[in-house]
C-alpha cells in the first residue's frame, strides 16, 4: 500500500489510545447501490470497503450533500462525510448515503422530518444484512451526517452500536432560528445549496472534466495542508456566491418559506424537527462534539444533546479549540477511531477512561477535563453594564444608555448627525487577575424600546492586551419571544419556548433573560472583555460570528439600557 497520507485537523483530544487498527486494506468501491425503504423508495449509498473477503463493521454517512463529491477535498461545507481512505484500509465499510430527495434519491426532502428518521433506521438495518457487514453498524460525519447518527439513534435499530455525532443539531429550530430572529445568512443559501447540488447528475459530480481536474488539485498535499486553517466563514461566503445560479423551487423554496416566513414561532412544524424529547430513549453509546467557535450553529445544541442523554451511561464530549473542525472533515479520525474499535471491534483502545468530558480553554495550555457540565466548581461573576460604558463589578451612578435600530423603506438620502449610535458597548477595565470563564452565560437585559417589537443581539469579546478583538460568542432575542420556562430554566440558561408572541410594552422598562451560547476562555491580566448590543446585525461593521447573520425585525425603535442591567459569567479557579 501507499504512504498515508497527513489528515488535517486535531487527531485526538490529546490522549495516546491503546490497539488500534492499522491500515491494511486497499479499497473496492460500489456506486449507486440503491437501498429500499419500507415505503418502497429508494436512496442511493456508495459503498466503500476493504478489498479482501470478509465481513466488517460498517460506518454509515448519510445527508443530502452530494455523496459523489465526499472525497473532492475542496474546504467547502458539505465535504463532511470523513476520510474513505483512514476507515476503509483500517477494516471498515464505509457506506455514504443520500437522504431522500437529494443526489438520485428518490421521493422527496422534508428537511429533518420523522419520515427521515425511519429511511435511518431502514438503512441502518439494510447496511448490517449485507454480506460485507459483520452486523456491527455505528455512523460517521458531522453537521448535517451528524444530525441523521441522532435520527437513527432515536429509532433505536437493532444493529446500531454506537455514534459519533460532531457538530451535531437535534432541534432544528435552534439553528435555523435563534429565539426567533431568523438566521437567514445560513438557512437562506443552504437551501439554495441543496437545490442546485441535488440537480445535478451523477454523470456531472462523477465524470465533469473541470470536477475531476479540480479533485486532483485539491487532494494534492500541499493544497489540502492550506485548509487546515479555514473557517466557517469560508464556507457561508461561498454559499452567498451561489444564490446567484438558478435551482428547481420545489422542495427548496417551499422549505425556505416554512423556515423564514411560515413558522416564525415554535410550533407542531418546527416540533416534528426536534430531537432532544426522543434522547432519553437512546441507550448506545454516543460521542458528542463541536468547536468553540461554531455558536451560531451546532455548538448550543452540543450542550442541550449532553443534557438530554444525562441518563446514558456512555456518552462522551470534546470541545475543541480554533480550527477543530475544519473542511474536508477530517479532525478527530483517530479519537473516532479508539471509540469505534472500543465499541463495534471489542478493542481495549482507553477511549473511556478518564472524565467524559475533555475541552481545550484558548487561552490556555492544554486539554481540561470534567465530569459534568457546567463543570464542578463553577461560580458566576456579575458584570453590571454601567451607564458610562464600563463592564464593571458595581453599578456605579444609575442611569442608562441609547441606541438606535432603524427599518427600512424610510427614504433617507443618509443617516443625520443627531442619529444616536446603531449599537453600544461595555468593556472591562484591563483586567488585574486572569480569569477562566468555562460555562452557561446569561445576559439580564434591562431595557426599553419605542416599538412593540426589536431584536436582542449580544456579542461577548476578548479584547487582547494589544487590542486585538477576539469574537468568543453571542446570544440573540426577539424582544416579543421573550417568555422564559422558569420550571426547566437554571441559572445562566434560561430556557426560551418562542411559543408565546407578547407585544413589548412602549416605552416601559422590560427585564429580559438572554442566554449567549455557552462557551470557555481564559482572559490573562491585562486583558478586556467587552460586551456589544445592538438590534440588526446586516450592517456588516457589527459584530457577527462566523457572520451568521440575521432577518431584521424591521421596526424603528430607539432602545434605553439601564445599568442594572447584568452580565453574568461562568468562573472557574485558575488552574
Amino acid at each position: 500500500m501507499k504512504a498515508e497520507r497527513t489528515l488535517n485537523g486535531p487527531q485526538t483530544t490529546g490522549r495516546d489510545y491503546r490497539n488500534l487498527s492499522r491500515p491494511r486494506f486497499s479499497i473496492r468501491s460500489d456506486d449507486n447501490i440503491h437501498v429500499p425503504m419500507r415505503d418502497g423508495v429508494s436512496l442511493l449509498a456508495d459503498v466503500h470497503r476493504p478489498d479482501a473477503d470478509g465481513r466488517y463493521p460498517a460506518l454509515i454517512a448519510a445527508s443530502p450533500y452530494p455523496r459523489q463529491m465526499q472525497d473532492f477535498g475542496a474546504p467547502a461545507g458539505f465535504i463532511e462525510a470523513g476520510a474513505t481512505d483512514f476507515w476503509v484500509t483500517r477494516g471498515y465499510v464505509h457506506v455514504i448515503a443520500n437522504v431522500r430527495g437529494t443526489s438520485g434519491s428518490e421521493g422527496t426532502f422534508a428537511f429533518f422530518d420523522p419520515q427521515e428518521r425511519e429511511d435511518m433506521y431502514d438503512l441502518v438495518e439494510w447496511a448490517a444484512a449485507q454480506p460485507w457487514c459483520d452486523g456491527n453498524v455505528g455512523m460517521i460525519g458531522i453537521s448535517y451526517f451528524a444530525m441523521t447518527q441522532l435520527e437513527a439513534a432515536v429509532e433505536k435499530p437493532p444493529h446500531l452500536k454506537a455514534i459519533f455525532p460532531v457538530a451535531v443539531t437535534a432541534d432544528l429550530y435552534d439553528a435555523a432560528t435563534h429565539h426567533g430572529l431568523a438566521s437567514t445568512s445560513f438557512i437562506t443559501p443552504f437551501l439554495s445549496m441543496m437545490g442546485l447540488t441535488s440537480d445535478r447528475s451523477d454523470e456531472f459530480w462523477r465524470h465533469n472534466p473541470f470536477i475531476v481536474t479540480a479533485r486532483k488539485i485539491l487532494n494534492a498535499p500541499p493544497v489540502h495542508r492550506r485548509f487546515a486553517t479555514m473557517n466557517g466563514e469560508a464556507a457561508v461566503t461561498m454559499m452567498h456566491g451561489l444564490l446567484r445560479l438558478p435551482h428547481n423551487p420545489h422542495p427548496w423554496d417551499d422549505l425556505w418559506f416554512d423556515t423564514v416566513v411560515k413558522h416564525p414561532m415554535r410550533d407542531d412544524w418546527w416540533e416534528a424537527r426536534n430531537l432532544l424529547p426522543l434522547l432519553k430513549n437512546i441507550d448506545i453509546p454516543v460521542y458528542l462534539g463541536c468547536d468553540w467557535e461554531n455558536v451560531p450553529l451546532h455548538l448550543p445544541s452540543t450542550f442541550t444533546a449532553w443534557e438530554a442523554l444525562a441518563d446514558n451511561p456512555n456518552v462522551r464530549m470534546a470541545l475543541l479549540g480554533r480550527f477543530g473542525l475544519t473542511w474536508p472533515w477530517e479532525s478527530l479520525h483517530h479519537e473516532a477511531l479508539a471509540w469505534y474499535d472500543h465499541w463495534l471491534k471489542g478493542f481495549d483502545t482507553g477511549i473511556m477512561d478518564g472524565p467524559p468530558i475533555r475541552y481545550v480553554l484558548p487561552g490556555a495550555d492544554g486539554w481540561h477535563t470534567a465530569d459534568e457540565w457546567p463543570p464542578a466548581a463553577t461560580t458566576l461573576s456579575t458584570f453590571a453594564l454601567r451607564a458610562d460604558g464600563t463592564l464593571g463589578a458595581d453599578e456605579g451612578s444609575p442611569g442608562s444608555r441609547e441606541y438606535l435600530t432603524l427599518g427600512g423603506g424610510l427614504n433617507r438620502a443618509k443617516p443625520s448627525p443627531i442619529d444616536p449610535p446603531s449599537l453600544l458597548s461595555w468593556t472591562t477595565a484591563p483586567l488585574t487577575e486572569s480569569i477562566d470563564m468555562v460555562g452557561d452565560i446569561e445576559l439580564r437585559l434591562v431595557a426599553s424600546a419605542t416599538a412593540p417589537d426589536t431584536a436582542w443581539m449580544a456579542t461577548l469579546e476578548h479584547i487582547a492586551a494589544d487590542g486585538t478583538a477576539t469574537e468568543v460568542t453571542a446570544g440573540w432575542l426577539r424582544a416579543s419571544l421573550r417568555e422564559v420556562d422558569e420550571t426547566v430554566s437554571r441559572i445562566g440558561a434560561p430556557v426560551l419556548p418562542c411559543r408565546r408572541f407578547a407585544a413589548v410594552p412602549v416605552g416601559e422598562d422590560v427585564e429580559y433573560r438572554i442566554p449567549l451560547v455557552p462557551n470557555a476562555r481564559r482572559f490573562a491580566v491585562g486583558d478586556r472583555i467587552r460586551l456589544t448590543l445592538t438590534s440588526d446585525d446586516q450592517d456588516p461593521r457589527t459584530p457577527a460570528i462566523m457572520n451568521f447573520r440575521h432577518a431584521s425585525v424591521d421596526s424603528s425603535s430607539l432602545n434605553t439600557v439601564r445599568s442594572s442591567s447584568r452580565l453574568l459569567l461562568p468562573v472557574q479557579p485558575l488552574t
